[in-house]
């Protein structure tokens, strides 16, 4: 590390924080390395400082994992700092518990919980299952697309790696949001979210007819639909992407009237690579 003065620098400026660097030092952009002084209007990487210092979690791509997706996908919560399941059937609870810690390594434990009911008009016991993690957190956000409300959540492609996954995601899902057919061999999945069952539906090789505005559609999945041929394994990362894109909003030249800057540079190895303010800059080689 060494100490330097100097009379020009400039501010530069986005929506997470403004930070003084030299004009020539480069930042990160989706089109290679740019000086900061040019970087007005453009889209810089930007990291969360605080999140690489959290705990960091070995995925298990397996059969577990496919069930722990889909049960939170169909029933679960996913909060800022936390993941959690609250039903009334404790064989399901327990499931998930048990895919959660196979899949994540964290530990998870259904507990009996009581919650108010609105149609019996008081509370009734159930069981929850719930885990910090913001990584875990993140993660379930990215697979659904960023936004894991039911209603607006996407098909996670994570549980595409593979048939073993793919089937714990279906059972999953379905003890969640399905129930068995009576008269034939299968399950019904029942959703409001009709891009989420029309992506499923393509997959499995079904029909699917979108119920009426206002009430929840239906989906069937013979217990043979691999045999239709329509399964295309992907591969997707299961670990989530801790940066993101940010545009800088102004660069703005500041000169030291009287006194001069001090700035100091850094020489790193392996990687010249440093964040400033969470914004990824490359010093010294």
């Amino acid at each position: 590390m060494a100490a330097a003065p100097v009379r020009e620098v400039v501010e530069v400026v986005t929506a997470h924080a403004a930070f003084v660097v030299t004009p020539e030092l480069q930042l990160a952009t989706p089109d290679g390395w740019i000086p900061a002084c040019k970087a007005t209007g453009r889209a810089i990487a930007w990291t969360h400082a605080r999140k690489l210092c959290r705990e960091r979690l070995t995925f298990e791509v397996g059969y577990a994992f496919g069930y722990f997706v889909g049960a939170t996908c169909a029933d679960g919560t996913v909060g800022k700092n936390y993941v959690s399941l609250v039903v009334n059937d404790e064989a399901f609870a327990t499931r998930y518990a048990r895919s959660l810690t196979e899949a994540t390594g964290l530990a998870a434990r259904a507990q009996p919980v009581t919650r108010p009911s609105g149609y019996l008009g008081h509370d009734v016991p159930g069981y929850r299952v719930r885990v910090v993690s913001s990584y875990l957190a993140d993660a379930m956000r990215q697979y659904v697309g960023g936004d894991a409300h039911h209603m607006r959540q996407a098909f996670p492609r994570i549980v595409l790696r593979d048939r073993k996954v793919f089937d714990g995601f279906l059972d999953g899902y379905a003890d969640g949001d399905g129930c068995r057919a009576k008269h034939w061999a299968g399950r019904t999945l029942v959703s409001a979210n009709v891009p989420f069952l029309a992506e499923l539906a393509a997959i499995i090789g079904a029909r699917f007819t979108p119920a009426r505005e206002g009430l929840a559609s239906h989906l069937s999945v013979v217990d043979r639909w691999a045999a239709r041929g329509t399964f295309r394994p992907e591969h997707h990362d299961a670990e989530p992407v801790e940066s993101s894109w940010v545009t800088v909003e102004a660069v703005r030249p500041r000169t030291a009237p009287g006194k001069p800057f001090t700035l100091y540079s850094y020489r790193l190895r392996p990687l010249p690579t440093f964040l400033v303010s969470g914004h990824l800059v490359r010093g010294g080689g």
